[in-house]
């Protein structure tokens, strides 16, 4: 209950601590000083227009001036910048049973100062460590406002893992990293869950990371995801594009929607129309469809290392088929793509048509329903399509013939 006495013997403490007249405070915050005098006798409160003012002049939280006493006035603590070592230590002990693993190789748990792994592969003759860090882009300021938690950590791990699975890679170690302004326990548990339980599902362990609080840097409510991963490959068989040669078939894995790129366009979209959110497409909303998590494809393209069937293979993320293509197509060479043949989500068009995007901009920005190219020749194609079918949609969409551009398109997209 507010006294008025209680606060105005504060406010008139605090005024003669800094060596104002009731006239000078008056001054500072515009008002007469017959008021700073009825808020001394404890006759009248402050408007709450002005608490945040009065405050600030007085050096005091407006906590503190409605209770009208200084709170822990023992001097500074971490805790009050923001940060309780005893919650954050029972943070720790509680993302400690996620990082539980049945890998022989990681060699320790949560504690230590760094994590360790047992890199001895004797079938492997030139191991190569093959490194990559990630984060799911804006995508992940949509999972905190809609509550796909756990679902944005399947989109980054998943991200990771397919950059070096194209490479040929085994993926081995995750490294995750949470920056944010308060730690929920809730939320930070359900995060590390999430990074957890994708780990596992791409075959690979997540052993360790950092949890960084960052009340002064970072807003209250909101969580910056990064992560990092560690995997092997016989340098012999390291997946490069090298390889490709004129006449290779050009094969694409289907992916299920926008994965984790061209969020910032879709957020100005929803931002200049927010009734699409609800708007069905295939049977769910808007957010539905966009939130769904980047497709994995290791588990479908990993039967396929060592066999020589696969020249080159590319994920489709920012920059969409043509950015990323072209890294694995040696110079001198060209892939021609039939637009024609692309499978597209109706998603893409939906988007397409509410944003009045035209072609080349859905085709730099997004996926457009292939999610990672594969070049294999023309005598293996067959092979690898009825392989990779066996994890999801797989299809012909160009060959590769002699070319200055490494990625040339041909014909038009069948928007749906």
């Amino acid at each position: 209950m507010l006294s008025g006495e209680r606060m105005g013997n504060f406010i008139m403490s605090k005024r003669k601590e800094l060596g104002l007249t009731q006239q000078q405070l008056a001054d500072r915050l515009s008002i007469s000083f017959q008021a700073v005098s009825k808020w001394e006798n404890g006759t009248t409160y402050p408007n709450i227009e002005i608490l945040g003012d009065l405050s600030a002049v007085l050096g005091v939280t407006v906590d503190e001036l409605l209770s009208g006493s200084r709170k822990e006035s023992d001097g500074l603590s971490y805790s009050k910048a923001g940060i309780d070592i005893t919650y954050t230590d029972s943070i720790k002990k509680e993302m400690s049973k996620h990082l539980e693993t049945g890998d022989r190789r990681v060699l320790n748990g949560l504690g230590p100062f760094a994590s360790l792994y047992d890199i001895s592969f004797p079938e492997i003759k030139e191991p190569v460590l093959v490194l990559k860090s990630e984060e799911p882009g804006s995508k992940q300021k949509l999972a905190m406002e809609y509550g796909y938690t756990e679902s944005i950590c399947h989109d980054m791990i998943n991200h990771l893992v397919n950059d070096i699975a194209v490479m040929g890679a085994k993926p081995l170690a995750v490294l995750d990293t949470i920056v944010c302004g308060n730690a929920e326990k809730d939320t930070i548990s359900s995060l590390v869950r999430g990074i957890s339980d994708a780990c596992r599902e791409n075959e690979c362990s997540l052993v360790g990371g950092e949890t960084s609080i960052q009340p002064l840097v970072v807003d209250h409510g909101v969580y910056v995801l990064t992560s990092s991963i560690a995997g092997i490959v016989e340098r012999s068989q390291i997946i490069d594009g090298s390889s490709i040669e004129e006449g290779d078939a050009v094969i694409a894995a289907a992916s299920n929607g926008l994965h984790t790129n061209g969020y910032s366009l879709v957020r100005l979209l929803m931002d200049r129309m927010p009734q699409i959110k609800l708007e069905k497409i295939e049977g769910l909303t808007f957010i539905e469809q966009i939130m769904k998590p980047h497709t994995p494809y290791y588990r479908a393209i990993k039967g396929l290392f060592g066999r020589d069937a696969v020249h080159g293979m590319a994920h489709i993320t920012g920059g969409g088929i043509e950015g990323n293509l072209c890294r694995v197509v040696p110079d001198g060479l060209s892939a021609h793509i039939d637009l024609s043949a692309l499978r597209v989500p109706q998603l893409f068009g939906f988007i397409r048509s509410a944003g009045n995007i035209n072609d080349d901009e859905m085709l730099r920005t997004f996926n457009c329903g292939v999610g990672l190219v594969l070049v294999t020749s023309q005598r293996d194609k067959g092979a690898v399509i009825d392989h990779i079918k066996q994890f999801g949609d797989c299809y012909e969409i160009g060959t590769v013939v002699r070319g200055d551009e490494k990625v040339r398109f041909e014909g038009r997209i069948n928007w749906l």
